[in-house]
């Protein structure tokens, strides 16, 4: 039977529509992967009703199914997903330059992505000595800025299943590495509203990161450069520019999701 479109509690929307998309961000929160019971239940909907809309799903490779039979993100939405970075520049880059006409150092513009952080828009600084940090390039999220600032958007139990997913790797002397130090510092973060990198991914390199308001742990916005300038000190200027920014990317990004 086809299902009637209805409106949907936040504004006109077909209902299979949006419980199809919370099928997919229900995948995504648990890294990917889940079984049909553990969808209903995450989402809340019938079981008739996940396996109906989980059949479309995999019809177009939205959802795949693993030899466990549980159910992943299909394929499809890799190239979706690279398609829908390329339309940050239009929307996100004047913030990001603006931010950069600030504080004189590169901004960073990272997304949450299965368990690790994707750089999707970048402005760099105009010293000749600047922090190039490759649009598309997937890092680790406890030794990076904006992974920090994007875990402590989380429970702490949702931080220890994905250190315990991908690993703490030692990048650096200053890398945390057990999930107590960790956890410790995500709690600073949380109680200052901004996250601090200091020689933890690279020795040298300094990056004070923040999350885009909003937006829940999916987004985070940076300013990175080398230590000897891009010191404690500045903290005090750095942050309230980094705050605005944050704010205005957010901004942009939530006109999408209302």
């Amino acid at each position: 039977m086809t299902e009637k479109p209805t409106d949907d509690a936040r504004g006109g929307g077909v209902q299979s529509v949006v419980r199809s998309v919370q099928l997919l961000d229900a995948l995504a929160d648990a890294g990917g992967r889940m079984t049909h019971l553990e969808l209903s239940t995450a989402t809340g909907l019938p079981g008739a009703t996940v396996h109906r809309l989980l059949q479309t799903l995999l019809q177009v490779g939205l959802v795949r199914q693993t030899p466990t039979r549980e159910y992943a993100l299909g394929p499809r939405l890799v190239t979706l997903g690279e398609a829908a970075t390329m339309g940050f520049d239009v929307w996100a880059m004047p913030h990001l330059r603006r931010l950069v006409d600030e504080v004189g150092e590169t901004a960073n513009l990272a997304m949450f992505d299965r368990d690790a952080i994707v750089y999707v828009a970048q402005v760099p600084s105009s010293h000749s000595m600047r922090m190039f940090t490759e649009v598309g390039k997937r890092v680790e999220t406890h030794c990076t800025g904006v992974g920090k600032a994007m875990l402590a958007q989380m429970t702490d139990a949702d931080v220890v299943a994905i250190a315990r997913r991908a690993g703490l790797s030692r990048k650096t002397d200053r890398t945390l590495t057990t999930e107590e130090d960790l956890l410790s510092a995500l709690g600073e973060i949380r109680r200052d509203g901004y996250a601090v990198d200091d020689g933890e991914q690279e020795l040298g390199v300094r990056c004070i990161a923040m999350p885009l308001p909003h937006t829940g742990r999916r987004f985070a916005v940076s300013v990175s450069g080398p230590a000897a300038r891009v010191t404690a000190d500045r903290d005090a200027d750095i942050v309230p520019a980094l705050r605005r920014a944050a704010a205005a990317i957010a901004a942009e990004l939530t006109r999408y999701d209302a």
